[in-house]
């Protein structure tokens, strides 16, 4: 694909690329995102941004020097982080002259059809007004989502929901090893990957493992329901956004995890 092939994409980045090992946030890391993904909207490109880091940011915003582990707890630092996260995107946009919407879900809502309708009918009304929507987890709501799910999960079934061309999956791994390059000093990167077989999964860390190699395993989840939805499926570093722009070039970057449509 050429930039001229995409006209819209879901982009998802993730709580290590957007804060700092002491909680809180990676503001230059936010800029850098921000300035290439309104310069892709200024090229035409329809944009959704999956937000993980609610949770960390929340942290970090009352000082709390380690995350918790108990529900109640995450709950209420999300509801603290999803309004500083929201106020420095809407900040950081606005410097490029874009606007952002806030759209927050759990699985019901994409499951029970007509929630599912009214969400569909929303992104596509946002896209309509330029707006760059913004989407989490209702974490303050939702249990499930913040002991077991993931927003890497999340970024797929938006992906679906919006009618992608593709899904780009910003991590703080290069992209899918063929062996844990934490261990071995030979590990190489796969480019591209035609079919996700369970082997890949071993390769990952084993389907159910908590962590992975650096959490592959649900970036593999997601590029399973992407691809399968007819959508190509990008893993790469988030320390440089300007690896998005290689991707739409047509440029290898990270692992591209080809559709199967």
């Amino acid at each position: 694909m050429s930039n001229k092939d995409f006209k819209r994409i879901v982009v998802k980045v993730g709580t290590s690329t957007l804060t700092h090992e002491t909680g809180k946030t990676n503001i230059r890391q936010m800029k850098k995102l921000v300035a290439v993904l309104s310069d892709i909207v200024n090229s035409g490109i329809e944009v959704a941004l999956v937000s993980s880091g609610s949770i960390g940011v929340g942290a970090g915003k009352i000082g709390m020097e380690k995350r918790p582990k108990d529900t109640t707890s995450k709950q209420a630092l999300s509801t603290i982080g999803q309004c500083e996260l929201m106020f420095m995107y809407d900040k950081m946009f606005s410097e490029y002259g874009h606007s952002v919407g806030q759209v927050l879900v759990t699985k019901r809502n994409v499951e029970a059809e007509e929630t599912r309708t009214n969400l569909i009918n929303t992104f596509e009304k946002l896209f309509e007004y330029g707006v760059v929507p913004v989407i989490n987890e209702n974490d303050a709501i939702a249990i499930e989502e913040i002991v077991f799910g993931d927003n890497d999960t999340l970024s797929a079934i938006v992906a679906k929901l919006v009618g992608a061309d593709a899904l780009m999956i910003l991590t703080d791994t290069d992209g899918l090893y063929d062996k844990d390059p934490n261990e071995d000093s030979d590990a190489k990167i796969i480019p591209v990957v035609d079919t996700i077989t369970e082997s890949l999964f071993e390769v990952a860390g084993g389907r159910g493992s908590k962590f992975g190699t650096g959490g592959m395993i649900t970036k593999l989840e997601a590029a399973q329901i992407a691809t399968e939805a007819g959508i190509d499926t990008y893993v790469c570093s988030g320390d440089k956004p300007e690896n998005l722009y290689k991707i739409l070039e047509g440029k290898q970057v990270g692992t591209l995890f080809k559709s199967t449509k």
